[in-house]
């Protein structure tokens, strides 16, 4: 049996038919474009960042922040062996603020408390693989101890000729370890707060003590330091406003945890480092950091 069927209506449904494909198709590429944008998003929206703390490295007897330099050098030979990059404060701070980028695959090498073998066992070591590095000092130890007792690699601090010879390598940063606050001294600990003190009180400590410091190396170096790290890991809440006051950009922890560097500045505030103890081999070391 056959239906007949009026001719307008007859191309009226294939026009129909037409358009809909057509709408469809649309929203299938829109569609196809905005997940392919979203994945070039996701894949650029963290970079894996694990950090090295390292303290003193001179030719002693290992211990939990102590390394030799033949493992410092083994650690180096490392990571350049592998493929990494050290990067840079500089380099963080560029990247969150969309003005570069960062290696697929970045690494962070920070010294902390300013020990002179930094500079006379670290700094050749760095110039041989390429590398960068933050140095952390501590003020009183670089204003008091190394003026009394300069150059021991076993135990002297950096002085301010050395913390510019430092700066004038290109390899490193100087970073604020505070002046006077890295010791227990009665309920505080490193820089955190007094349980007997309020919060106005503690940061006018928290200020005075950071801010010495960072006019001091203005006045020694002629830059000014926007990494902080925190005496012994311990931190206040209520140490972040002073901070940012302050200029830093970077907040160093001892948290022993990866890191996942987006372009949102606040990921720097809590950067986590992995301490470097003399009582593992690099191969040991490296799978502990490495393993997302």
């Amino acid at each position: 049996m056959y239906e007949c069927r009026n001719a307008k209506h007859f191309f009226g449904l294939i026009l129909l038919d037409i358009l809909v494909f057509s709408i469809c198709s649309a929203f299938f590429f829109i569609g196809k474009n905005l997940f392919n944008s979203s994945a070039d998003v996701n894949s650029e929206k963290s970079v894996f960042l694990p950090v090295i703390m390292y303290h003193s490295v001179f030719s002693g007897t290992p211990e939990e922040y102590i390394v030799t330099p033949v493992q410092f050098e083994n650690d180096l030979s490392w990571l350049a062996e592998n493929g990494y990059t050290s990067v840079t404060a500089q380099q963080l701070t560029d990247y969150v603020d969309n003005k570069g980028n960062l290696p697929k695959k970045s690494v962070m090498i920070t010294f902390d408390d300013g020990c002179y073998n930094n500079l006379s066992d670290v700094l050749p070591l760095l110039e041989k693989y390429d590398m960068h590095a933050i140095v952390s000092v501590v003020g009183q130890y670089t204003d008091v101890i190394a003026e009394n007792d300069p150059h021991i690699p076993a135990y002297s601090y950096l002085t301010w000729d050395d913390i510019n010879r430092l700066i004038c390598s290109g390899r490193v940063e100087i970073g604020n370890h505070t002046y006077n606050m890295h010791s227990f001294k009665g309920d505080r600990k490193g820089c955190s707060k007094n349980t007997n003190e309020n919060e106005e009180e503690y940061n006018s400590i928290l200020t005075a003590d950071l801010s010495r410091l960072q006019s001091e190396i203005y006045e020694h170096t002629n830059t000014l330091p926007v990494v902080f790290a925190y005496p012994f890991g311990f931190i206040s809440d209520e140490s972040l406003p002073v901070i940012r006051e302050l200029g830093f950009t970077i907040t160093l922890t001892c948290s022993e945890r990866p890191n996942y560097i987006t372009r949102n500045p606040e990921c720097l505030y809590g950067i986590n480092r992995y301490n470097r103890s003399g009582f593992y081999s690099t191969e040991e070391f490296m799978n502990k950091i490495f393993k997302e």
